[in-house]
């Protein structure tokens, strides 16, 4: 349920709704009212995906995912593949920040935000970035080769198994969890904009507490 004052979401009920969700933030910074929260998750088959979650009591929520390193490839042709996702995937939107980054936003107002719309945009972060893993490769590691995970244990793949009836769009029907399709609403997304400390692997906060669009520039 959302928080008992509908207008404002606290940091302490996302730090609740984090621990009720089996998920451990790694660094926390506070800043001019607004606060950050570095994760680093897993998928299925994308393993070390680092998130940070910025919020604005009164406003809202991003999860803002370090989707890849900068892009040292053609520029045009790796922002075409973006847009191409934008267009695919309307529920999260991929900018790149100002080094060139490729980021994963949503974001989710506050007035609807609550335990299970964040455990929902965590677990479609991990979904589409296990579904999009063979065609980011090659921004991500040396060669494009994907390292085998063998066995290691996931830390975030018990999200997509718990929100797997509202991600039917992502999941292929014969993985384990994904027998409902579709269902439930789709949280807004938009691409932040504006001038900003972009988290970089700590946490950090948006240099304008009014308003989370400075979390990140978006490039067109």
């Amino acid at each position: 349920m959302p928080s008992a004052d509908a207008s404002i979401v606290r940091p302490a009920d996302v730090e609740r709704w984090l621990a009720e969700l089996g998920v451990a933030a790694q660094a926390r910074a506070d800043r001019d009212g607004v606060t950050s929260w570095d994760l680093r998750l897993d998928g299925r088959r994308r393993f070390d995906l680092p998130i940070t979650l910025i919020l604005d009591p009164q406003l809202a929520l991003i999860c803002w995912v370090h989707y890849a390193p900068p892009i040292g490839d053609a520029f045009r042709k790796s922002y075409r593949r973006l847009l191409r996702w934008n267009d695919e995937f309307p529920f999260a939107k991929f900018s790149l920040a100002e080094d060139e980054r490729p980021i994963l936003a949503s974001e989710l107002p506050v007035r609807t935000l609550d335990r299970d719309e964040l455990g929902l945009a965590l677990a479609r972060s991990l979904a589409l970035s296990d579904r999009l893993l063979e065609e980011s490769a090659a921004w991500i590691w040396i060669g494009g080769r994907i390292p085998d995970e063998g066995d290691r244990p996931s830390r975030g793949a018990h999200l997509i198994e718990r929100y797997a009836a509202r991600m039917g769009e992502l999941l292929d029907p014969d993985e384990p969890g994904s027998g409902a399709v579709g269902g439930g609403p789709v949280p807004s997304a938009v691409v932040p904009a504006g001038d900003a400390v972009v988290p970089a692997g700590n946490a950090a906060v948006a240099a304008d507490p009014g308003s989370l669009e400075a979390a990140g520039p978006a490039r067109r």
